[in-house]
């Protein structure tokens, strides 16, 4: 494995080419692999033959040091590296059968569905399952969680870390959110990741939501070409992340209603094939009474499939353990209402009393009356 990732360690990259890269948000060899060529030499202002140069050195410096496959592998070889692909559980049979283990690393999982429908309760499960131990299905690592709507609530993530008998303290510890404020800081702060990412050892990184900022500023048709370049420039450089530092990258998303459907589910995610394309995995979430239905609509090798899961204080949950707790607390109700109804029969034998008392007195008191 590769130590040196410094920016120098590269041959014919000196002093004056470092400064300008680090300058630019470009800290480590890593970093010159996921912003690519073109984007480097628009950033630096270096000619564009330069730049591939320089990214070609850095690709050749992570195969050399195994970070990163060669131009040509065969199937074999990438079918054992896909076996030590690092696995997140979601903490539930039904959504961890969906995912075939949980969560991968190395891919960026799209969820998308309607407000109240459970992906910022999703996100806040996994950003607490990825700080297991291996053991247990985590990862032993943090979480970078770019927030865009004001929705990271860390009271939640102390709830569902007590639910899995986790130290909460710990687990906000080792969660690290960037508010984003607008379209070109949600992109500035994964330009900027890259130090975060390694210094912290983050393993998942969370976009919740990935389009709502760009969709809240970009209105209209004649601004949607400028929306769609930026929108894709976000989604590629976040799967670039994820695939480059081996971590797992979950984005969020909104939905709109199709006018043009007559028959069926009329909902359609934003973002339209730039992101339907990018995506690893697509999932879609929609409610179903109190419970909530999740659909695997792209993959590249999972079925097309649904299953039912819910939410709890443990976040997402088995319906069978919301079932349980339906019970629990329906027994607990009819139990409370049943306890009045006890405490009338132990008053009852006190009022006889007091009848039996008062008819004893009556001949007392009729008795001089007769005399």
């Amino acid at each position: 494995m590769v130590e040196d990732l410094r920016l120098d360690s590269l041959e014919g990259v000196g002093p004056v080419t470092t400064r300008k890269l680090s300058d630019a948000g470009v800290h480590n060899v890593m970093d010159l692999i996921v912003r690519g060529p073109v984007e480097i030499a628009d950033i630096t202002g270096m000619e564009k033959d330069t730049a591939e140069k320089i990214v070609n050195k850095a690709r050749q410096h992570l195969v050399d040091g195994g970070l990163i496959a060669s131009h040509f592998t065969s199937a074999t070889e990438i079918y054992k590296h896909r076996q030590s692909i690092g696995k997140i559980t979601t903490g539930t049979n039904c959504l961890d059968t969906l995912f075939d283990g949980g969560i991968e690393t190395q891919a960026l999982t799209e969820v998308y569905g309607e407000f109240g429908c459970g992906k910022t309760q999703f996100a806040h499960t996994m950003s607490v399952m990825v700080q297991k131990t291996k053991e247990e299905g985590g990862l032993e690592g943090s979480v970078l969680y770019i927030d865009t709507e004001n929705t990271f609530r860390p009271e939640r993530i102390v709830s569902i870390a007590k639910a899995h008998d986790m130290d909460p303290e710990k687990v906000l510890d080792n969660i690290i959110v960037a508010r984003a404020y607008n379209s070109s800081h949600q992109i500035l702060i994964l330009e900027e990741a890259g130090p975060v990412i390694e210094e912290n050892n983050v393993k998942l990184i969370v976009a919740d939501s990935a389009v709502g900022l760009f969709r809240a500023e970009y209105l209209g048709r004649g601004t949607l070409s400028v929306r769609q370049q930026k929108l894709n420039h976000f989604v590629h450089l976040l799967s670039r992340i994820a695939e480059t530092y081996n971590c797992a990258a979950i984005a969020t998303n909104q939905v709109m209603a199709s006018p043009d459907v007559f028959f069926g589910d009329p909902t359609r995610p934003i973002g339209g094939n730039v992101v339907a394309h990018t995506s690893t995995y697509r999932i879609y979430f929609k409610k179903s009474g109190k419970k909530r239905i999740a659909r695997m609509v792209d993959s590249p090798h999972h079925p097309e499939e649904e299953v039912i899961f819910a939410l709890g204080e443990a976040g997402v949950i088995d319906p069978e353990d919301a079932d349980k707790k339906i019970k629990k607390t329906t027994k607990k109700a009819t139990k409370a209402a049943k306890e009045p109804e006890v405490e009338t029969t132990i008053e009852a034998p006190e009022v006889e009393t007091i009848v039996e008392s008062t008819i004893d007195d009556e001949p007392k008191d009729s008795e001089p009356i007769e005399e």
